[in-house]
């Protein structure tokens, strides 16, 4: 029995085809559609309508809130590759279409003059054409009329061509061709044209009766005594379903296209079908920038060379201006920051004299009272003394570091009976016989503990 499954070349060459693929994925344009402001449910839809005719080389499911600024989405925009930004805005006049290349710029603001939505355009058509595979892959891009009429006009037609991956003729696949972007400019009033096609191939020179033998839906043959009639006279067929042809769109086929008759070498006619949406745009003006920066073309406002030059000055004395505070801004943190490094080290160095102090302050008042040396060497000893109590044995060295270790390594006494174990410390307990007692041993003056917080009992009455 053979071996089952792809063999090592065959995984790796499918490996190198995902990451070719990813790649020219990522080096085509992007974009993100949205609106900003005050955007009626005409406008929304619009939106909506546009992502479609971008599609699938845009954010279907982009939303954009009303608190993120454009400089939020720009931020957003670098990491995943987003190239252009389609932005639609609405004020009290006008509706309002920009256009946006990223990082840099430029900006195109056009006025929508008019528009249409997809559903008003498929409303209006007796038969629509329109599918979800044909948003499969981007659509090709039809420029008319963008002639020498100034740098204006060149500058939009580079900025619509820019936002589709490029085509080469000579390797294109005809089947991932399957809608039609037609932008047209009118010289005269300087308007643009944005239409929206399906593209349907089908083949000439056939029948009315073959061509509906080729299409999906077999026809009706009930009334028919031979298949000779449909193919001769076409019987049972309106003649609205035969479209009119001519040679505006018969054009011979290079290769094959999906579709019945549609061979290699043979005629066929190309049809569009609008399936919107409408716009007629009109350039306002070209910012050198992402919505902001220099103004280099206005269609209502000319400035003269003077005006210009005032308005490049006061600009350069805002971004020097600008710069300064920020050289004053960071000049001011780093003082603070040295400031609170000075009073943290002052303050350091406060807090060991106080703690200097206290330590030399003790020693003075412990002699007012009438305490000696030798006392607090008897408090450190009977603390080791109820440790060994407690305990059963002598403490470990670095248990008492200050205590002066005189005892041996056993408690010597103080052990206690078997059967009375575990009663308590004063049960049957046998008092060092080289241990003073007294007010110098254990009890301080006038018979009161100095245990400090060992538990040893309340102060108690010396026996007279």
């Amino acid at each position: 029995m053979g071996r089952s499954g792809r063999s090592r070349h065959q995984k790796r060459a499918r490996a190198q085809a995902q990451l070719h693929n990813l790649e020219a994925y990522a080096a085509n344009p992007h974009s993100f559609v949205f609106t900003r402001g005050c955007a009626g449910q005409n406008l929304r839809q619009l939106t909506l309508d546009v992502r479609r005719v971008m599609e699938p080389l845009t954010a279907s499911r982009l939303q954009v809130r009303k608190k993120n600024s454009l400089k939020d989405c720009v931020a957003v925009a670098g990491p995943l590759g987003v190239t252009h930004f389609l932005i639609l805005s609405k004020t009290e006049t006008s509706v309002y279409f920009k256009l946006m290349r990223l990082p840099g710029g430029p900006t195109l603001t056009f006025q929508v003059k008019k528009y249409s939505l997809v559903r008003d355009v498929v409303s209006s058509l007796r038969r629509h054409r329109m599918h979800e595979q044909q948003f499969a892959h981007p659509p090709l891009l039809v420029l008319n009329s963008f002639g020498p009429h100034g740098m204006h006009v060149k500058l939009m037609a580079t900025m619509f061509q820019n936002l589709f991956p490029s085509i080469n003729v000579h390797k294109v696949n005809l089947n991932t061709i399957k809608r039609c972007l037609l932008i047209d400019y009118n010289p005269d009033s300087q308007e643009l044209d944005f239409r929206h096609y399906s593209i349907k191939v089908v083949p000439v020179g056939a029948s009315r009766g073959m061509k509906k033998l080729l299409q999906e839906k077999f026809p009706n043959m009930s009334r028919l005594q031979d298949i000779s009639e449909l193919l001769a006279t076409g019987a049972g067929l309106s003649e609205s379903e035969a479209e009119p042809d001519g040679d505006h769109n018969i054009t011979e086929l290079p290769q094959a296209i999906a579709g019945r008759g549609n061979m290699p070498a043979q005629q066929s006619a190309v049809r569009l079908t609008e399936i919107g949406p409408r716009m007629t745009l009109q350039l306002i003006k070209v910012q050198d920038g992402i919505g902001e920066g220099k103004v280099m073309f206005h269609s209502f406002v000319r400035k003269t060379e003077e005006e210009l030059q005032a308005i490049l000055e006061a600009k350069e004395k805002r971004l020097q201006l600008k710069a300064q505070r920020r050289a004053q801004q960071a000049q001011n943190v780093q003082r603070k920051q040295e400031q609170r490094e000075a009073h943290r080290e002052k303050s350091l160095e406060g807090m060991k004299k106080a703690q200097v102090g206290s330590s030399h302050e003790v020693t003075p008042r412990r002699a007012s009272l009438g305490f000696s040396e030798e006392f607090d060497d008897d408090l450190e000893d009977d603390d080791i003394e109820y440790f060994c109590q407690a305990v059963g044995e002598a403490p470990s060295e670095d248990l008492f570091p200050e205590a002066k270790q005189k005892q041996p390594a056993k408690c010597p006494g103080w052990k206690l009976r078997e059967t009375d174990r575990g009663k308590g410390r004063f049960s049957d307990q046998k008092l060092p016989k080289d241990k003073p007692q007294g007010a110098q041993g254990r009890w301080g003056p006038k018979g009161v503990s100095w245990h400090r917080g060992r538990g040893r009992g309340r102060p108690r009455k010396r026996a007279a």
